[in-house]
C-alpha cells in the first residue's frame, strides 16, 4: 500500500493529463448537467481512491480509462432503473445553458445528436467507441476491455459504420 502522498500525486498526475477526456466521458453518458457533474465527481472520488491500490502492473492510462468507465457505465445502469425525473416550467427555464465557446450552435447540434448515438449504444459498445474517439490505439483499448486487439479494430469499423448509417437517417434504425 502507498502513502496518502503518493496516492494524491498519482491522482493529480492522471487528472492534469486525463481530466478533459474523463468530461467527454461524462458527456457521452450523462445528458443532463446536473447528473454530469455528479457523473464526474464520482468519477474522480473513485479514481483518487483507486490509486491506492495501483500497482503499476498497468499504465496510468489504462488504469484512469478502467476506472472512469467502471463508474460510467455503474451510472447508466443506475439512472436506466430510475425513473426518468421530470422537471417544472421554472427548472427548464432557470437551467444554465452549456457554455462551450469553441464550438458553434450547428456544430454543438451535430455533437449533441452524435453523443446521443452513441449513448444509445451497449455500454461495452460505448465504451469502445470513447476510447477510440480520444485516439487510444486497439491495442490500448483492448487492454482496457479486455478484448483481443483484432476484435477492438472490427468492433470500432462496425460500429463507425452503424453510428454514421443512424446518424445520417436522423438517429432512426
Amino acid at each position: 500500500m502507498i502513502n496518502a502522498d503518493e496516492q494524491g500525486a498519482r491522482y493529480d498526475d492522471a487528472v492534469a493529463q486525463y481530466g478533459p477526456a474523463i468530461e467527454r466521458l461524462a458527456r457521452a453518458y450523462e445528458f443532463d448537467p446536473y447528473e454530469r457533474r455528479d457523473l464526474i465527481q464520482d468519477i474522480h472520488v473513485a479514481l483518487w481512491r483507486s490509486f491506492r491500490n495501483f500497482d503499476g502492473r498497468c499504465s496510468v492510462g489504462t488504469w484512469t480509462w478502467r476506472v472512469a468507465h467502471n463508474v460510467a457505465a455503474s451510472h447508466a445502469l443506475r439512472r436506466k432503473r430510475l425513473r426518468p425525473r421530470l422537471a417544472s416550467l421554472e427548472e427548464l427555464s432557470e437551467a444554465p445553458g452549456e457554455d462551450d465557446p469553441e464550438t458553434s450552435a450547428g456544430d454543438r447540434q451535430v455533437l449533441d445528436r452524435l453523443n446521443a448515438l452513441i449513448q444509445a449504444l451497449k455500454p461495452p459498445d460505448r465504451q469502445v467507441m470513447m476510447l477510440y474517439l480520444e485516439d487510444l490505439p486497439a491495442a490500448e483499448i483492448a487492454e482496457i476491455t479486455g478484448l483481443s486487439p483484432g476484435a477492438v479494430a472490427v468492433k470500432i469499423h462496425r460500429l463507425k459504420a452503424l453510428l454514421a448509417r443512424r446518424f445520417h437517417q436522423g438517429g432512426s434504425e
